[in-house]
């Protein structure tokens, strides 16, 4: 378990009063956009984050299963997980706080419970590091920094978020809604499903969205988990599955 610092505390404190109405400026606003977007050249098309499993052992066969499977995905990891992580960390990275940086990341890498989980989120995490390098307004020392840590998917997307001017909420709101249309469009590709019903289940999970980032930020430290069991399972399985689309 990672260790609460004062500072750590005090951040906690500003995820919620960063909750606000004013408007983002333009320039944050498309950042974001921009770090949400599909056509992000770091590899998040390339897994399913064992939805593909699941379709092969027909847990997974319809819209609804489809749909029902992302939400629940959505609930029972991104928001116990991913998201209050990133919400420390978004804040962390505008502190300057090396060891709370060192201990999240330390901390994702260990909930990802196979060899393909984990290897998506590094590789992830070192292409967007890279992608960073070659634009404006991070921090050179952040960077290095990142890059040492063998960075975790969403500890890269903080250090990019974190230059911006937008509230956490914000931040983890993108970042959200760019895993959702990843996981819509992977499940387009895997039941199979048409576009329509694609767009159906994007919109279901939008709709979550909002509440699930509120309860990461709410959430405390001692409550963070990412357990999934059947998803480790089918992870484990689709490591030998005789016909892939898809590298997790």
């Amino acid at each position: 378990m990672i260790t609460r610092t004062r500072t750590n505390t005090m951040a906690m404190g500003t995820i919620t009063a960063m909750h606000t109405d004013t408007a983002l400026p333009a320039a944050s606003l498309l950042q974001l956009i921009w770090l949400a977007s599909p056509a992000l050249p770091v590899g998040g098309f390339s897994y399913s984050e064992g939805l593909e499993a699941g379709v092969d052992s027909s847990r997974v066969a319809t819209e609804k299963e489809a749909s029902d499977w992302l939400t629940d995905q959505l609930q029972l990891t991104l928001a116990r997980a991913d998201l209050p992580v990133l919400a420390r960390a978004v804040t962390a990275w505008r502190a300057n706080d090396l060891p709370t940086l060192h201990a999240l990341n330390a901390w994702l890498l260990q909930t990802r419970e196979t060899s393909e989980l984990r290897a998506q989120t590094v590789q992830m995490g070192r292409s967007l590091v890279e992608w960073l390098r070659n634009h404006d307004g991070i921090d050179a020392a952040h960077l290095q920094t990142c890059a040492a840590l063998e960075p975790s998917y969403p500890m890269a997307f903080a250090l990019a978020a974190a230059s911006t001017q937008a509230p956490v909420r914000d931040c983890l709101l993108a970042y959200a809604f760019g895993w959702a249309e990843n996981m819509m469009q992977a499940a387009i590709k895997a039941v199979p499903l048409g576009q329509s019903a694609g767009q159906r289940i994007l919109a279901r999970l939008a709709a979550e969205i909002p509440a699930a980032v509120d309860a990461a930020c709410q959430l405390p430290e001692a409550d963070w988990q990412a357990f999934s069991p059947m998803l480790a399972i089918l992870s484990s399985q689709h490591e030998t599955q005789y016909s892939r689309l898809f590298r997790s």
